[in-house]
């Protein structure tokens, strides 16, 4: 019982603190402040002007009969159809599910069956793709968009333009006959799993709004910040790091990229003033090539936020040297967001590792054990040399749970924590370090894929016997796709291999393998499984001497 009465408190906070209501409070501040600029085609909106276009999308959503809890999906590069259906579905209760615009039509086609979109809005780049999808798929949804189709491609039969589904919406807000709750699910993710189909992570409200403070706080942000993303919005480090969450909800500027171009991203700080640019360590490595000779004018940045993979020392002095002294680098998952933080005053002395855990948030290493989670009150010596499981707690920005994957849920979390497969070190100061995967998960350019999809997809070509995917080392992605394969035809070719993966429906293109090596057998384990580990050391050593081949 409460010493006084919380009624008007809960009903107040459980319903109106919401990010939408944080969006509303901008575009009554803001009215005439720009919020989105698109460089690639020269248009700008302001608040009232984004607020009117989501609110178009919104009532066009709503007359087509999408309401509370229906499935959007958009499969949309960074472009401003993003930035609406960002905003517009949630105002009429509906889920946005933000999709990976690099799919195999395959793997969209097991998408839409797995969630059931009423409407799937494209970027029209992948007009051919969705198109594909739409036949593969056996879930059929009410409506094809296509959108930013700067292009100028021809529209599929059966498709409608973005601008005709909504030339004859209102600019209003939609009426509504619920009442928005902190706890509903108002955006989906998805995260890769062992087999083709993602894993779903539910963002609820509360998570957006407290993703979005977090970033307020650690940057800080502020409403006359200008940001811009050189990686996709749909991942949970793209729309919440800098993205469209945290920029609308501060009241700041974003700054629209559809593809990364080191050149164009280094011109538009200069032009637009922008004070944070958001991107994978691999994207950092070329602004600072191309600004070693081009020498554009970057005094307006105030922070240079990487995440995926932490900086060497050498890699942070040479940037903060070269492009800006404001380096941060941030460590997390597409279930908790980031959760340990590195600012520019931890770096470049701080660089190799993750830090410490955001203000919101702790992170441990704890012990690992064959058969069983550790609890997470059994954590490894803080000796920097102990390794362990990385576990995250951020009650504040995840739901703990995956959208009908109950069994994966009670693998990944634990008493308020996320186990993530990650392993590390940490010391006295609890500065974690991290080490490799407990799995034989591959990064590459942000992307997370597992071996055994791919495996499976090159096992299907008739001369293939069996497969073993891993990784080797790639400057520019981090890591690349190596695959070794053992033949049942002795006729089998790389080139047949790279021809029969980039035709692969099941094969996204950062998915497919960079390297080939034919080999006679697998090493296995007594009991048959692949071991991916000693193959990973393996690659290494056969990349240097020729034996892993891109033809």
């Amino acid at each position: 019982m409460r010493t006084y009465d919380d009624s008007m408190f809960i009903d107040t906070f459980e319903h109106e603190y919401t990010w939408l209501n944080g969006f509303m409070r901008n575009v009554a501040r803001f009215p005439g402040k720009n919020a989105l600029i698109d460089p690639e085609t020269n248009r700008f909106w302001t608040y009232t002007e984004l607020n009117e276009e989501s609110n178009r999308l919104a009532n066009a959503l709503q007359t087509s009969g999408i309401g509370k809890n229906d499935v959007v999906m958009a499969a949309l590069r960074n472009c401003p159809e993003f930035a609406f259906s960002y905003i517009g579905p949630r105002k009429i209760g509906a889920i946005l599910l933000a999709a990976n615009f690099n799919l195999a039509a395959g793997e969209f086609a097991l998408l839409l069956n797995q969630n059931k979109p009423k409407v799937v809005l494209y970027s029209a780049n992948i007009t051919k793709i969705m198109a594909e999808a739409e036949k593969l798929s056996t879930w059929k949804p009410q409506i094809f968009v296509m959108a930013d189709n700067i292009e100028k491609l021809p529209l599929p039969q059966g498709h409608v333009l973005y601008e005709d589904f909504v030339k004859s919406a209102g600019k209003d807000n939609p009426k509504v006959t619920f009442r928005p709750h902190i706890y509903d699910e108002i955006l989906r993710l998805c995260t890769s799993g062992t087999t083709a189909l993602p894993k779903l992570v539910p963002i609820n409200d509360i998570n957006e709004v407290l993703s979005a403070h977090d970033v307020i706080m650690h940057y800080p942000m502020n409403a006359n910040d200008v940001t811009l993303n050189m990686t996709p919005w749909f991942h949970r480090g793209g729309c919440h790091s800098g993205g469209v969450c945290p920029t609308f909800y501060a009241g700041a500027c974003a700054v629209v990229m559809r593809k990364f171009q080191p050149a164009n991203t280094l011109e538009w700080v200069e032009k637009f003033k922008i004070t944070y640019l958001m991107g994978a360590p691999s994207n950092l490595a070329m602004l600072a090539r191309v600004q070693e000779k081009s020498k554009f004018r970057l005094e307006s940045l105030k922070g240079l936020v990487t995440m995926g993979a932490p900086l060497s020392k050498a890699d942070c002095i040479r940037y903060m040297e070269i492009l800006t002294p404001n380096i941060f680098n941030g460590y997390g998952t597409t279930e908790t967001f980031w959760n340990s933080f590195l600012r520019p005053y931890n770096l470049p002395d701080g660089a190799g590792s993750v830090g410490a855990s955001c203000t919101d948030d702790e992170v441990r290493v704890v012990k690992i054990y064959d058969d069983k989670k550790a609890e997470p009150t059994e954590t490894v010596a803080k000796d920097n040399l102990s390794e362990g499981e990385i576990i995250i707690h951020a009650p504040e920005k995840t739901t703990y749970t995956y959208v009908g994957d109950t069994k994966m849920a009670e693998k990944k979390f634990y008493k308020g924590w996320m186990y993530t497969g990650d392993t590390g070190v940490w010391n006295e100061d609890l500065i974690v370090t991290v080490r490799g995967r407990k799995d034989d998960m591959i990064i590459t350019s942000a992307e997370n894929i597992y071996p055994t999809q791919i495996e499976e997809a090159i096992n299907e070509h008739p001369k293939v016997k069996d497969s073993i995917v891993t990784s080797v080392p790639d400057k520019i992605r981090g890591q690349a796709v190596a695959a070794y394969v053992v033949p049942n035809d002795k006729s089998l070719t790389i080139k047949e291999l790279f021809d029969f993966c980039t035709n692969h429906k099941m094969l996204s293109a950062y998915k497919r393998p960079r390297y080939f090596a034919l080999i006679e057998e697998l090493p296995q384990t007594a009991t048959g499984k692949k071991k991916h580990f000693e193959m990973k050391n393996r690659a290494i050593e056969d990349l240097a001497k020729g034996i892993l081949r891109k033809d």
